[in-house]
């Protein structure tokens, strides 16, 4: 189950609470309504094909992936965004809810630096009704992601 791997994943780091609602937080906007925060300090996690290889690219809810950007930064030919199939299967969680934590696969993870904007971001907990209040720094340093600049 999606939601209990993010649980287990925490498990070593009790400082860090999900928050679940009733209602669903699947995109950025409805996200930011549903924790009374702007829709930049959702942390949108977003699954990419890079030459076919999944790759998942954490950024503010705001903000759009330019996708020639994340081409250089990664050496790649062709990014194509994931499909809902290949982003279940690439990360174990459902588009709307992708969490950057409890992953079933060591897929290359990227923090855009769009998120050092604010103190707290909110990512999704493997489901499209919860969030993650977490720093920036704290996500990069329990995830080992790389720091990217690739939004418009």
């Amino acid at each position: 189950m999606p939601l209990e791997r993010v649980k287990v994943f925490l498990s070593q780091h009790p400082d860090l609470e999900i928050i679940l609602f009733d209602k669903s937080t699947h995109t950025a906007e409805l996200a930011a309504q549903a924790l009374g925060v702007l829709p930049a300090q959702i942390a949108k996690s977003l699954v990419f094909l890079a030459d076919g290889q999944p790759v998942l690219v954490v950024t503010c809810g705001d903000k759009k992936i330019n996708t020639k950007k994340l081409a250089k930064v990664l050496e790649a030919k062709k990014i194509r965004f994931a499909d809902a199939e290949a982003v279940m299967d690439a990360t174990g969680f459902p588009p709307g809810g992708v969490s950057p934590i409890g992953l079933i696969s060591d897929i290359p993870l990227y923090l855009d630096q769009s998120l050092w904007n604010f103190d707290t971001v909110y990512a999704a907990a493997g489901t499209a009704n919860s969030a993650l209040p977490v720093s920036p720094n704290r996500l990069c340093n329990i995830t080992g992601a790389k720091v990217i600049d690739v939004c418009c």
